[in-house]
């Protein structure tokens, strides 16, 4: 029996399901860094989702397709952060209506977009390293937005780590009051680190419906947002250890989907509910030891601040 193909489409399906969850997961790292807890990705994928799905169907171009869906996040972010952030509502409330609110204002704006196919985006092989037998189909045959999920993972490892600007986030998620009175826009950059994991999640939808299933299906997201929310605490708030996560839960979701046209016998519904069965036991891991959380969690996580006060 010839093993190579299987394990190349599992390995190939693997990162495709991953690259929404780290681009969602990513922006959410940087969000989360600087104190706030935005718990409507979900709702700000699926409304990336559409707006990327028009956009493209509207021009022909999936970059346009990528551009509109990161407007629709930060839109959708910005009602966020002006709740939160200007009038102080809570953060777990409005993320959670921010959810609600996406999912229903994607399926009115795509109902009529519903079951029509699109040419998606193409894969981009990279020259001559595609070639090399083997290694050039499992690294260097994907679309552009996987190559730029790597990007972001470097990215934002850098900014987070290296940077001033990212050590003044993370100096804001640990003490919005102390920074504020060093002199930092507390407000503002809050501000813009919401809008940047709106744009993320956004990227992330338009994944979804130009790439992943290129057309518009209400409700694509499936849980996808969840998940993501639940890779930054698996992660720890750490880049590489999201990344990671993200590639373990894409491939936990592949494994389910072959496994049913393997046909072994497993119902079906079971084999679907594996991805978040494993979301749970790994939060549930990870809480058993607190110290694991809370030594790498802003200490102003969800927490409103107003410099008045």
């Amino acid at each position: 029996m010839n093993f190579d193909i299987p394990l190349l489409a599992i390995f190939a399906s693997t990162v495709t399901a991953a690259t929404p969850l780290i681009y969602a997961a990513l922006g959410e790292t940087v969000v989360e860094k600087a104190g706030v807890l935005n718990l409507g990705i979900e709702g700000m994928m699926l409304v990336g989702a559409v707006a990327g799905f028009a956009a493209t169907l509207a021009t022909g171009s999936p970059v346009i397709g990528f551009i509109a869906a990161a407007c629709a996040g930060i839109l959708m972010s910005l009602v966020f952060a002006v709740l939160t952030l200007s009038l102080q509502a809570n953060q777990v409330a409005t993320g959670l209506a921010l959810t609600l609110f996406g999912i229903g204002l994607s399926a009115f704006v795509g109902h009529d977009f519903a079951g029509t196919p699109i040419a998606g985006l193409k894969k981009l092989p990279i020259p001559f390293l595609s070639d090399i037998p083997v290694l050039g189909k499992l690294l260097f045959s994907y679309d552009a937005m996987v190559y730029g999920s790597i990007l972001l993972f470097i990215a934002v490892q850098w900014f987070l780590v290296k940077s001033y600007a990212g050590l003044k986030i993370r100096a804001i998620g640990e003490s919005p009051t102390v920074a504020h009175e060093v002199g930092h826009p507390v407000i503002w950059i809050r501000y813009c680190a919401v809008m940047f994991g709106g744009a993320t999640a956004g990227i992330a939808g338009a994944y979804l419906s130009l790439v992943q299933t290129p057309m518009w299906v209400e409700g694509m997201t499936a849980g996808k947002g969840w998940i993501a929310l639940a890779l930054v605490v698996f992660g720890t708030w750490k880049p590489l250890r999201v990344v990671l996560g993200a590639y373990l839960f894409g491939g936990v979701t592949v494994m389910q989907l072959f496994a049913q046209g393997f046909g072994l016998g497993i119902p079906s519904e079971f084999l679907s509910m594996l991805p978040y069965v494993a979301t749970i036991v790994v939060l549930v891991i990870i809480c058993r030891d607190p110290k694991t959380i809370l030594l790498n969690q802003p200490l102003s996580l969800g927490k409103n601040f107003h410099p008045g006060s």
